[in-house]
C-alpha cells in the first residue's frame, strides 16, 4: 500500500492550495443527548472494566486484511468509555507543554525527499472536492493542510471553540502515547480493542453496530455517495461529540465510527491462523517493507468519512495501516489500563 507521504507527495500541488475547509456540521440539538467524556481523579475515571475472555477475531468474510478468523484470549483490562475528546487532550498539554506532531512538523531526516511545503506544520484534513472529474484519486480529498492540528483542525482559521466534547484529532501515533503515559495507561492492542468492540458478542463479524435492520445509522459515519454527497442522515456532517450513540454491549460508545482509533500493533496484511493469547502484533523487524515505506499501526473503527461505497470499514474486525509519523483529521484514540486478572485456566 501506498503511503499518505508518498501519495501527498506526488500531489503537493494540490496540497498547496489547501488552506482551510469548511467548518462542521454540528447540531446543538444533539449535545444535549451525549453522554460526558471521563472525569475524575480516580485512576479508572471515565473507563469500563473488560473482562478477560476468549473470542474469534479476524472475519473470514469480508477484507483480505482481516483474514484469518482465530480464536484469542485476552485478560481483562479498563478502556475509555469514550474516545479522548479535545478538553481531556487540552488538560494534558496544559500540564506538560506537550506540543505535537503536527504542530511540529515532520522530520526531514526520514522523509528526505518530501517536498519542503509537506514538511512544515500541519496535517491530513478532508476537503469535499467541487470536481469530481478527475476520477477517484485519493487527493482529491485527503489533502495536507498547512498549520491544520488539534487546535485548528481545519487549518490555521478553525478552532475547537464549542466543540471541546468531540474527539481530538490530528494526533500522531506518538501524541497519543504520550497522553496514555501521562496518565499511566497505555494504548490498546488490536485484540483489545477488537474484543471490547464487540461488546460480549462473538462468531462472523457484520454491520450491526453502524446500522440497524432497516439501514438507520447507529454511529457516526458518512451516509450518500463518498466523497460528494452527505446526507447526514445521523445528524454529523463530521465528528459528533463523543458519547451521542447507543454503547455497545460493554457500555462502550463510538467504537465504531466517528474517528478511526490507535492500537499498538505495528500493521500487517492479515492474521497468522494459529490460536493467540494475548497477541502483541508483529514485531518490526518482522514487516516486509518496501524501500522507503514508513511503518504504520493498526488503526480500527472507521471513521465520519466510511461509506458503503469507500471504506465501508465500520466493523469490529475491520483494520487499516495508518503511518506512526502522520496525524489526520479523521484519527483519535481511547487509552487501556492493564490489570493482573487473568484468563481462567481451560
Amino acid at each position: 500500500m501506498r503511503s499518505y507521504h508518498r501519495v501527498l507527495g506526488t500531489a503537493f500541488a494540490v496540497a498547496l492550495g489547501a488552506t482551510s475547509v469548511a467548518a462542521q456540521d454540528l447540531p446543538p440539538t444533539q449535545l444535549g443527548r451525549c453522554v460526558a467524556s471521563g472525569t475524575g481523579e480516580t485512576e479508572n475515571a471515565g473507563m469500563i472494566f473488560i473482562p478477560a475472555g476468549t473470542f474469534s477475531m479476524g472475519s473470514d468474510r469480508h477484507r483480505a486484511e482481516e483474514r484469518y478468523t482465530h480464536v484469542v484470549s485476552v485478560d481483562g483490562f479498563w478502556i475509555d468509555r469514550t474516545e479522548v475528546t479535545n478538553a481531556q487532550f487540552a488538560k494534558f498539554v496544559a500540564a506538560t507543554g506537550y506540543v505535537t506532531l503536527a504542530e511540529r512538523g515532520a522530520d526531514p531526516k526520514v522523509h528526505v525527499n518530501m517536498p519542503k511545503k509537506l514538511l512544515e506544520p500541519g496535517s491530513v484534513a478532508f476537503i469535499m472536492p467541487t470536481d469530481a472529474s478527475r476520477g477517484g484519486s485519493v487527493t482529491q480529498w485527503f489533502q495536507y493542510v498547512s498549520g491544520a492540528n488539534w487546535r485548528h483542525p481545519e487549518g490555521p482559521d478553525s478552532s475547537i471553540a464549542g466543540r471541546e466534547n468531540h474527539p481530538v484529532v490530528h494526533v500522531a501515533y506518538e501524541d497519543a502515547l504520550a497522553y496514555a503515559r501521562w496518565l499511566g495507561r497505555s494504548l490498546p492492542t488490536e485484540a483489545q480493542w477488537e474484543y471490547a468492540a464487540r461488546g460480549g458478542r462473538d462468531g462472523e463479524d457484520d454491520w450491526s453496530s453502524a446500522f440497524d435492520a432497516d439501514g438507520k445509522p447507529l454511529a457516526n459515519t458518512w451516509q450518500g455517495i463518498f466523497p460528494v454527497i452527505n446526507t447526514s442522515d445521523d445528524g454529523y456532517a463530521g465528528t459528533a461529540p463523543v458519547g451521542c450513540f447507543k454503547p455497545n454491549g460493554y457500555g462502550l460508545h463510538d467504537m465504531i465510527g466517528n474517528v478511526w482509533e490507535w492500537t499498538t500493533d505495528w500493521y500487517r496484511p492479515g492474521h497468522a491462523r494459529e490460536r493467540a493469547i494475548e497477541p502483541q502484533g508483529p514485531s518490526l523487524t518482522d514487516l516486509r517493507l518496501a524501500p522507503g515505506q514508513p511503518p504504520a499501526k493498526v488503526i480500527k473503527g472507521g471513521s465520519y468519512l466510511c461509506a458503503f461505497n469507500y471504506c465501508a470499514r465500520y466493523r469490529a474486525a475491520a483494520r487499516q495501516p495508518q503511518e506512526v509519523d502522520l496525524s489526520a483529521a479523521h484519527v483519535g484514540f481511547r487509552t487501556v489500563r492493564n490489570t493482573n486478572e487473568r484468563r481462567a485456566q481451560e
